[in-house]
């Protein structure tokens, strides 16, 4: 009998439709129930069901294909109650039935909700405001940023960049008083906004001048020329968005710096150290705006004067014009130096200055002696004018 179950064909059907019948059902219960990835909350209980419908059967929880579990509680219907999680909870959780079938798999991940936004904005130009923003605390989690800036009841998206914290704003509206930024911060446990006020006028502040050169002047061994281009960050229109300058250098190795101001995009230093290396650096602000801040300063490069054998500098009488074109109209720049004062001639301004003060202590002398002289004089009348009146007054008792 038995050799005829097993060679019997209508047998042999049953059971490979049994077989192929009651296997797929198996493995697409279980591939129906993994629900892939939960989110969780630090610090707090976290729930985890072991399938969509109640289940009173008992079951069994793995924690990384492992029976022991994290302090934890199981409920009659088959729920995992994690208590007080902490970052060793996170991993990969299985549910299975009292037969041994996988009812539920996931992978759980813990975090927290998000908190406020630490922001900071950098105005470097009237038309564009760059704004990024940090968490103030981590949440372990991925978020998504969105971001939106206006003024009054204008209010327009800001688009954030593939690093999500970070927001470009152009063509701002710099003629409002104050503008506001909101950044809202996404995760799987919730979100929340960050608003901040922005008064563009005073965050101002230009990138640094760019192409900074300085050169020796040929056959002057105390003057540099330095040059510099406007920030490509700033207006290509620079008249109509003017800029000032200011120019530091020193010798190098030296404590103080000398300093010098123009609006134009070169300068002419006339006090240099001879035979010695300086360093020289720039920055720029605003011209128009009081409010603007400096900006940073250029990156520092080093020159030293033109120097000969002589090193005497020839007059303007035995040089040919200048080979570097500076400007005609009226010079704006100041200078200010902590070694030594600055002059634009070799000794001639200074000796114009001592023959001035020399001349004008003669003058002041001469003056003294005459004011003392027409003193003396007025008292001595007065004394004549005294005693010629004591006379005719004896002369009229006696008669």
């Amino acid at each position: 009998m038995p050799g005829l179950w097993s060679s019997s064909p209508v047998c042999l059907t049953v059971i490979c439709f049994l077989s192929w019948s009651l296997a797929p059902s198996r493995a697409q219960n279980g591939k129906d129930e993994v629900s892939g990835l939960e989110y969780g909350r630090l610090k707090s209980n976290v729930t985890l069901a072991c399938g969509k419908s109640p289940i009173r059967t008992p079951v069994v929880w793995h924690f990384n294909h492992s029976s022991e579990l994290p302090w934890h509680q199981v409920t009659s219907n088959g729920s995992l109650i994690l208590l007080q999680t902490d970052h060793s909870a996170q991993g990969d959780y299985s549910c299975y039935d009292n037969q041994g079938l996988l009812v539920r798999s996931l992978r759980l991940r813990l975090g927290y909700p998000p908190g406020p936004l630490s922001i900071s904005c950098r105005v470097p130009s009237h038309k564009h405001v760059l704004c990024s923003w940090a968490d103030s605390a981590d949440t372990n989690l991925p978020a998504q940023y969105t971001a939106s800036y206006g003024s009054k009841n204008q209010e327009k998206e800001c688009v954030v960049d593939a690093s999500g914290k970070h927001c470009d704003i152009h063509l701002p509206g710099f003629w409002q008083i104050a503008h506001f930024l909101r950044v809202t911060e996404t995760n799987a446990l919730g979100s929340q906004s960050t608003i901040i006020f922005l008064k563009l006028h005073d965050l101002l502040k230009p990138d640094p001048p760019e192409s900074v050169a300085a050169e020796a002047i040929e056959g002057y061994p105390t003057r540099l020329h330095v040059s510099w281009s406007f920030p490509s960050s700033w207006h290509e229109d620079s008249i109509a968005f003017p800029l000032t300058f200011q120019v530091r250098y020193r010798p190098q190795g030296s404590a103080y710096w000398s300093e010098m101001y123009s609006d134009e995009s070169q300068i002419v230093i006339y006090d240099a150290l001879m035979g010695h290396v300086h360093q020289v650096e720039v920055r720029a602000r605003d011209e128009v705006n009081p409010s603007s801040h400096w900006s940073e300063w250029s990156a520092p490069v080093y020159v030293q004067p033109w120097e000969d054998d002589s090193t005497l500098e020839p007059t303007d009488e035995d040089v040919t014009p200048e080979i570097f074109p500076i400007s005609t109209k009226p010079e704006t720049s100041t200078a200010r130096s902590h070694n030594h004062p600055q002059y634009e001639d070799d000794g001639n301004v200074g000796l114009v200055i001592l023959l001035v003060l020399f001349s004008v202590v003669i003058l002041s002398t001469v003056l003294s002696l005459v004011f003392v002289m027409w003193v003396k004089q007025r008292r001595r009348n007065q004394a004549n004018k005294q005693e010629l009146t004591s006379m005719v007054k004896m002369k009229s008792m006696s008669i």
